[in-house]
């Protein structure tokens, strides 16, 4: 493809993701799936520019408002509404991110075959106008400069303080990819990551998790033969240590509560040896057929699956006080898989946030009872939210005293071993401050009555 095509490229599919309103790297891969003459070059160059432009939407929608000669309140709305179309937003992102002079930009949109159609004169305007100007202005309002919904900055400002810009730039950026090594296969993390060099993929040890490696560079890690053997599993680091930290061992009884596609599920059973009780949990049976094929690849063969009815499914009470771990990773916002998905942070609504806080406390009341006096109850969300985090703890044990928190450096300690990245009675993990998804951990003992 020529440059023009992929820009070109770009421009339709920018149009497809907000009018299809899903996943845009859902988007992005039936796309370039269906246009086989896109070699890997093209398909990478098209991605990264798509989700530059995601990155910057905010941005970018309020800088073609100004060039306008929108006034900065009509700016800051149509920013909000992500009022410029996928031409002018790509047109804006070619001079503010790429730093293209407007004459090349225009030699890009020459009307071309495969190309964008030449610049009618408000775009050439637009052009001019953006030449030599920064995506980020200090006339921007913050939630413009952050790329969040303006209505999210108090909960932000409630867990970041200060430290907010720096905080919320890192969630803005594209995250590694980092893969789990399943000790049920091969125990050995150096023996794997010269197993994915032999693959063309350089990997090194995860800072935090036991079992992690992080690769330099993106590659299709899916295809190669450490992932087709069971050796890695793809999971970034943040959830690896909310596995870690349950302390599942082989004498135990385990479940995971909202295992889903069975993620977290695998870590389980490769820290218990696949020996002992593993109960896998979740109400949708789709996602949880789909972690068959990989607990067989990864030779976790002792897991019960089972798919719940509702909040009143007779297992529930059957199974009271039968588990000395509970996991409930629950149902959350995303936010702190923002760098994975860039698109994500403008579809969450107020209501979606309410809906995730009361399906939250759900299914923690539904996990409480499972756990044995002594047990601990470990509730983690891939959210950076205090409503979805602190808040739903402390509302629980207002619900439910008789569950105490636990200091989480000593957990740590019992658990990963060597510097925990926190302390006090619950964990975050943070793109800027531990390199990992946002993530939170909180772990919890039963001490008295459920």
């Amino acid at each position: 493809m020529t440059p023009a095509a992929r820009i070109a490229a770009v421009i339709e599919l920018l149009g497809q993701i907000e009018a299809l309103q899903r996943p845009a790297d859902t988007v992005v891969q039936e796309y370039t799936r269906a246009r086989r003459f896109m070699g890997s070059k093209d398909r990478r160059a098209v991605m990264d520019r798509v989700f530059a432009a995601l990155r910057a939407r905010a941005r970018l929608n309020w800088w073609v408002a100004r060039a306008g000669g929108e006034s900065r309140d009509e700016a800051e709305r149509r920013a909000e509404t992500a009022a410029a179309g996928p031409r002018h937003l790509v047109l804006a992102a070619l001079v503010l991110i790429d730093g293209m002079a407007p004459e090349d930009v225009a030699g890009l949109c020459d009307g071309g075959q495969y190309h964008p159609g030449s610049l009618e004169p408000d775009e050439r305007a637009l052009v001019d106008a953006l030449a030599g100007q920064p995506l980020t202005h200090a006339e921007q309002p913050l939630w413009v400069r952050v790329e969040v919904p303006a209505w999210l900055i108090p909960s932000f400002e409630r867990v970041f303080g200060d430290h907010l810009e720096r905080e919320l730039a890192a969630l803005n950026q594209e995250a590694p990819v980092d893969l789990r090594v399943n000790p049920l296969i091969e125990p050995s993390r150096e023996a794997v990551t010269a197993a994915l060099a032999e693959h063309g993929m350089d990997a090194a040890p995860t800072p935090y998790a036991p079992n992690g490696v992080r690769l330099a560079g993106r590659r299709a890690v899916t295809n190669s033969a450490p992932f087709r053997d069971g050796q890695v599993e793809v999971q970034d680091e943040a959830s690896q240590i909310a596995a870690a930290l349950v302390g599942a061992a082989p004498d135990m009884a385990v479940c995971d509560i909202c295992a889903g596609a069975g993620g977290k599920t695998l870590a389980l059973a490769g820290d218990m040896d696949d020996r002992g009780r593993l109960v896998a949990l979740d109400i949708d049976a789709e996602r949880l057929g789909r972690a068959g094929p990989r607990l067989a690849r990864a030779g976790a063969h002792t897991v019960e699956r089972r798919v719940l009815a509702d909040e009143r499914d007779p297992w529930l009470d059957a199974n009271a006080e039968a588990f000395d771990r509970v996991l409930v990773d629950a149902p959350c916002s995303g936010v702190g898989a923002w760098r994975r998905q860039p698109d994500a942070r403008w579809k969450l609504t107020q209501k979606a946030l309410a809906n995730h806080t009361d399906l939250q406390d759900l299914i923690l009341d539904q996990a409480a009872p499972l756990v044995r006096p002594g047990g601990r109850l470990v509730y983690a969300t891939c959210s950076l939210l205090p409503e979805e985090n602190g808040d739903r703890v402390a509302a629980f044990r207002e619900r439910h005293p008789g569950f105490v928190p636990l200091p989480v450096e000593h957990v740590w300690a019992e658990t990963i071993g060597g510097a925990c990245p926190g302390s006090g009675p619950d964990l975050t993990l943070t793109p800027a401050r531990t390199g990992t998804d946002g993530f939170y951990i909180a772990v919890l003992e039963r001490r008295e009555a459920a």
